[in-house]
């Protein structure tokens, strides 16, 4: 029983990391009309959380620390909530980027915790971390699915669809409560609080990280809107926003079992990156976007866990595999946050009913994560072999 207790926290938690960001994609165009935005501001609303994922990823190792595990996480709860539910008020850009702020502070602190909540209960079954990056994809996809049914249900309100999602983080924080009254406090060794890079190699990491990171959320924020501009309606390009999600949920479920029992880590990592490359190549074709969004959802769904997964094959202790890990999604969520940025940049530079310039920021970064894979990979091949 108590097992399944805590694998209901992990789920419902590692839920909460991603329907904040993603529920905004499908109604970026009535938010962005409604509201006066321009490209450039409207791509904050996504910008904002993924950068506060990357600045806060360190502050939760001081979280944990002097709160402990728990506590934390049920404070980066109630600040998604918060951040979620007052979107439902909202009637200024301003207010509603302060949102997209404070929710990207909780996800931030959030992610790394959820690790450690799985290493201290689950010791012996790491397995259990299958729960979390599938869980995050769910959470994804529902709230993409739903933004727009959502939206009509509730009068053509925007402000209300977005702020639903504060429903999945009360339940996540009331969850955690229990063990902060029954849990009981270990004392944790402060060592390194402030983590120094001492591996050139995390530097190529950060740098994967960073552009698998403004892919997907530059895909996440402006795939609605350019499949409208392919002709699409609002339902259709929800529609294409939920297939896109919804792929990456057995891809990011098997992808890692195979990776684990092939070893070939470098060769799934390049095909996850060509998926992607082939998905916006038939997007500037102008070619269905249904299929282009199928490609799109294959790579995104295997990058990802795989990255989750370097840092672990890397490192040769536990420290070592916490210290790699924040340090890479420190630096590759601040670079992952430009890319929605340089996405609505074009559109208010170019020609916003032709998202072909942006097309080609991504398919640009696409190559730079082709090639930062295969550096990458190259120095690892080369130390083993020294």
């Amino acid at each position: 029983m108590r097992f399944l207790y805590l694998v209901a926290i992990i789920f419902f938690m590692s839920l909460n990391l991603r329907p904040s960001i993603t529920s905004v994609g499908p109604l970026l165009d009535v938010i962005q009309t409604d509201l006066g935005m321009s490209g450039v501001t409207a791509s904050l609303l996504t910008t904002l959380p993924v950068f506060c994922m990357g600045i806060f990823s360190l502050l939760s190792i001081q979280w944990s620390n002097r709160l402990g595990i728990e506590k934390s996480l049920f404070i980066a709860m109630l600040l998604i909530f918060a951040a979620t539910f007052l979107r439902g008020f909202l009637s200024s850009s301003l207010l509603l980027l302060a949102t997209s702020l404070f929710s990207g502070i909780g996800i931030g602190v959030a992610g790394p915790l959820l690790s450690g909540f799985i290493k201290k209960y689950f010791p012996d079954k790491l397995s259990v971390t299958s729960v979390y990056s599938v869980s995050m994809v769910i959470g994804a996809a529902v709230a993409t699915s739903f933004s727009i049914p959502l939206y009509t249900w509730m009068n053509d309100s925007w402000q209300q669809a977005l702020s639903f999602w504060s429903v999945l983080a009360g339940i996540a924080a009331l969850l955690v409560l229990p063990l902060l009254v029954t849990g009981k406090r270990e004392p944790v060794a402060m060592t390194a609080p402030m983590m120094r890079i001492t591996n050139p190699r995390v530097y190529g990491f950060m740098m994967f990280f960073g552009c698998m990171a403004a892919i997907f959320y530059s895909v996440t924020a402006w795939l609605a809107p350019i499949a409208k501009s392919m002709g699409m309606s609002d339902s259709q390009s929800g529609m294409i926003l939920t297939l896109f999600t919804v792929i990456q949920i057995p891809v990011s479920f098997l992808l890692p079992i195979l990776v684990g029992k092939t070893g070939k880590r470098k060769k799934w990592l390049l095909l996850c990156g060509v998926s992607e490359l082939v998905g916006v190549t038939l997007l500037l074709g102008h070619a269905s976007p249904w299929i282009a969004t199928i490609f799109l959802g294959i790579g995104a769904g295997g990058l990802f866990p795989l990255a989750l997964l370097i840092p672990l094959g890397e490192a040769r202790s536990a420290e070592e595999a916490t210290s790699w890990s924040a340090q890479m999604q420190f630096g590759g969520f601040i670079i992952g946050a430009t890319g929605p940025l340089l996405v609505g940049l074009t559109t208010d530079v170019f020609d916003s009913s032709s998202y072909t310039p942006a097309l080609l920021v991504i398919m640009l970064t696409i190559v730079a994560l082709l090639a930062a894979v295969w550096n990458m990979e190259k120095k690892r091949e080369v130390d083993r072999a020294c």
